[in-house]
């Protein structure tokens, strides 16, 4: 992998992240259209989440660190568990459940056969018209503190969905809070929290797992002749997508208090569409030269 494309692929990533289209599915389809018949890999993806991820314990700090502390207060018997940030605390563990267990269980199946491209052009497809149905028709009335064990479970098993690439995490969980009720805003900050975990025991097992081989000679002549990153590469793409997800997910908390997800619709089922062409004629390998 060059340098402009780990600048690319950060770049995709970063704008994709906290957007309801699957950064995953774009990350996979991008580094298809600029290396044919290579895949970047789970193991990349994951890693350079941790980029975006940064981005989100950033913007929301203050919510973060105060969740925390409360949480361990209440621990102490310092303050009543029923405290609506304990009780968020609580539930964010909960949420993570489903999505550590899965990606552990069918590790091999996320790491190759579910990385199919028409695979992903389905999702990107089907979770839209999801998107879109829950968009137009949920009642959205409901805010965070009124958040339910319930909820946080089912909001646990819908983000777990997005191990399959073109489902989109963010996109996977806000569909489940509109149909739950939440509104677009409640649904999308539970989202971003309930990520955390999640994308950081990832990435950070991923990378306990490939970045050490990198280190050794044999390690980069081996990914070197497989056209895989490099660690430079990574670090690259990890950093490039840190500061593009940050603006991208400013903006995104700021438009969708008075837009609907139309647009974010729209654009699923046509890169769908335009996926299942591009396979249809040969253009891009649906398993990526594997």
């Amino acid at each position: 992998m060059s340098f402009i494309e780990a600048v690319v692929l950060g770049l995709v990533q970063g704008l994709t992240e906290f957007l309801p289209i699957s950064s995953s599915a774009h990350v996979r389809v991008v580094g298809e259209l600029m290396a044919p018949g290579e895949d970047p890999g789970a193991a990349f993806t994951a890693i350079i989440q941790l980029g975006t991820e940064t981005a989100v314990l950033i913007y929301f700090w203050k919510d973060i660190t105060r969740i925390i502390g409360r949480w361990f207060k209440a621990l102490a018997g310092r303050i009543p568990h029923s405290d609506p940030d304990v009780r968020m605390g609580w539930l964010v563990i909960l949420g993570s459940i489903p999505i550590g267990v899965l990606g552990l269980l069918f590790e091999s199946q996320i790491d190759y056969s579910l990385r199919n491209l028409y695979i992903t052009a389905t999702m990107l497809i089907l979770f839209g018209v999801l998107l879109g149905f829950a968009d137009r028709f949920a009642p959205q009335r409901k805010q965070l503190d009124q958040l339910s064990v319930r909820d946080g479970i089912l909001f646990g098993l819908a983000q777990a969905l997005a191990l399959i690439p073109g489902v989109s995490r963010s996109g996977g969980t806000i569909t489940a809070g509109l149909l739950m009720g939440y509104t677009r805003k409640a649904a999308a900050r539970y989202a971003f929290l309930l990520a955390i975990p999640a994308v950081f025991a990832s990435g950070l097992y991923k990378a306990a797992k490939e970045v050490p081989v990198l280190f050794t000679a044999e390690g980069r002549a081996v990914a070197a002749a497989a056209g895989e990153p490099s660690l430079l590469a990574i670090a690259v793409s990890t950093a490039v997508a840190f500061v593009v997800g940050f603006a991208v997910i400013v903006w995104f908390m700021r438009i969708i208090e008075n837009h609907s997800y139309l647009m974010f619709v729209v654009y699923r089922v046509v890169a769908g569409l335009l996926l299942l062409a591009m396979l249809w004629f040969g253009a891009v390998d649906p398993l990526g030269g594997a």
